[in-house]
C-alpha cells in the first residue's frame, strides 16, 4: 500500500511561471487538459495555485496575481498520503501543489489520484456508506441559463437530469454548457482577445471556456433546455456495490463524480472522489 504522496502524485506537472495572463493559463489548461496549475516566480518557486474554478469566481479578472490561491497548503513527496486528505476535506478544494525543500514543485496531487489506492485496496464498504451531500436534480427541460446559475451558486459542476417522472436520463456538467454557449465568431475574438493566429487546438479549447466569461457579464447565456446538451445514458453505480467498482468506473472513464441508483433503478445520490477520501482519515 502507497504511504507517501510520492506514490501517487503526478511529477513534474505543468506549471505557469508569473506574471501572466488569464487567458495564458487557460491556454495551458486546455493544451494539457488540465483543469489547475501552480503558479511559480521567475526562481520557480511555488506562488499558489490557479484552477478553472477561480478563474470563473473572478471573470472580470484577467491577471493570474489576482485569481490565483496564494494561501493553499502544499504537501512534500514525503508527506503521507493521509496529509493529502486532511487539506482536501477542509479546503474543499481539489489541487495541491508537492514542493521540494526549495519550494520548487515537483508534483501535484488531486482527489483522482486516490482512486487507484482505493480500486488496488479493494475497499468493500457500500458506496452508500460515502455519500456526503444531497442530490441535486435537473429537470430535462430547464433552461441550460438555469443550470449555469446553479453551478455557479452551489459550485458543483456536475448535475443528474430526469424525466417527469423522476428517471435519471443524463448527466450535465459545466463543459457541456460551453460547448452550447453561442456567440458569434468576430465577437468571441474581439471580445475574448483571442487572435486569428492561434492553434487550432487552441482556438477550438479556450473559445469554449472564455466565452462563458464574456457572456455572464452580459447575462446572454442560452435558453436551450438541459436534455438536448446533456450526456445521456449515464454511467452510475448502485447503492450497495463496494467502493471499489465506483472507484474502477471513475478511473475507466475519467469521471470526478457516478450517480448511485438502488435496486429499483431509482436514482439515490450522486457520489464525488473526494468523498471517497474518508477511506483514508
Amino acid at each position: 500500500m502507497v504511504e507517501k504522496i510520492s506514490g501517487i502524485m503526478t511529477k513534474n506537472p505543468v506549471i505557469l511561471k508569473a506574471p501572466a495572463s488569464r487567458n495564458e493559463a487557460l491556454k495551458l489548461m486546455i493544451k494539457h487538459n488540465i483543469t489547475g496549475l501552480p503558479v511559480v516566480d521567475e526562481n520557480k518557486r511555488y506562488l499558489g495555485m490557479i484552477t478553472r474554478r477561480d478563474i470563473f469566481e473572478h471573470p472580470k479578472e484577467d491577471q493570474v496575481a489576482l485569481i490565483m490561491r496564494e494561501n493553499m497548503p502544499t504537501l512534500t513527496p514525503d508527506s503521507p498520503v493521509s496529509k493529502g486528505v486532511e487539506i482536501f476535506l477542509s479546503t474543499k478544494r481539489r489541487h495541491i501543489a508537492v514542493v521540494n525543500d526549495k519550494k520548487n514543485v515537483v508534483g501535484i496531487v488531486t482527489p483522482y489520484d486516490y482512486l487507484k489506492l482505493i480500486y488496488e485496496k479493494k475497499v468493500q464498504d457500500p458506496v452508500e456508506n460515502f455519500i456526503k451531500h444531497p442530490c441535486i436534480l435537473v429537470y430535462e427541460k430547464t433552461p441550460l441559463k438555469v443550470v449555469f446559475r446553479m453551478i455557479t451558486l452551489t459550485k458543483i459542476n456536475a448535475f443528474p437530469v430526469v424525466d417527469d417522472d423522476a428517471n435519471l436520463k443524463g448527466m450535465i456538467t459545466d463543459r457541456d454548457i460551453f460547448e452550447n454557449i453561442k456567440v458569434e465568431a468576430n465577437e468571441e475574438s474581439s471580445q475574448l482577445g483571442i487572435g486569428e493566429d492561434e492553434d487550432a487546438w487552441t482556438w477550438e479549447g479556450i473559445r469554449n471556456v472564455l466565452k462563458i466569461l464574456y457572456v455572464e457579464e452580459r447575462l446572454e447565456l442560452p435558453k436551450t433546455p438541459v436534455a438536448e446538451a446533456m450526456v445521456k445514458n449515464p454511467v452510475s453505480i448502485l447503492n450497495k456495490s463496494p467502493v471499489y467498482k465506483a472507484a474502477k468506473l471513475m478511473i475507466d472513464n475519467n469521471f470526478s463524480q457516478l450517480p448511485v441508483r438502488d435496486s429499483y433503478d431509482n436514482l439515490v445520490a450522486m457520489l464525488y472522489d473526494i468523498d471517497l477520501l474518508e477511506i483514508f482519515k
